[in-house]
């Protein structure tokens, strides 16, 4: 049997693993998956250089997928795992949907949710810092990147 902790790192290694696809595709890289009873139902990264899109960030599509997969808009009994707070945006798409839980890996001190005072729905579970650094690591290598190009 594994703990809470094991089960956050393990799902956050997999948005991880979004987070550096997104990267490989020249997208600002944020990872998400949802899980619902212990199993991945949709997997996604940014979006929004290949869509055109400002808001195909990693969590709309990921919240948009899941719905699919369960067919339904609200995401009760659902965990997000994203690798970097969600912005104002998709902190409101999340309330919306009424999801359970939202695991982050790190802050966005400038547009998260939390530094907005943007709130989620008052029975979803809000919990960052898994796998703080690295997720961090990976939007520091993007855009010191970006700066030299």
């Amino acid at each position: 049997m594994i703990d809470q902790t094991q089960r956050d790192q393990y799902f956050m290694q997999k948005a991880l693993a979004e987070a550096k696809e997104a990267l490989r595709k020249g997208e600002i890289p944020i990872g998400a998956v949802v899980v619902a009873k212990g199993q991945i139902i949709a997997r996604a990264h940014n979006m929004t250089e290949a869509l055109n899109d400002v808001t195909a960030h990693a969590e709309m599509q990921a919240i948009t997928s899941a719905a699919h997969f369960i067919g339904g808009k609200y995401l009760k009994d659902c965990t997000l795992y994203v690798t970097i707070e969600p912005c104002q945006m998709c902190a409101g798409a999340l309330y919306w949907s009424q999801i359970s839980e939202v695991v982050y890996g790190a802050r966005d001190e400038q547009r998260g949710c939390i530094a907005m005072g943007t709130t989620l729905h008052p029975k979803t579970k809000f919990t960052g810092g898994v796998h703080q650094e690295e997720a961090r690591q990976l939007m520091l290598r993007f855009f010191e990147k970006r700066r030299k190009n």
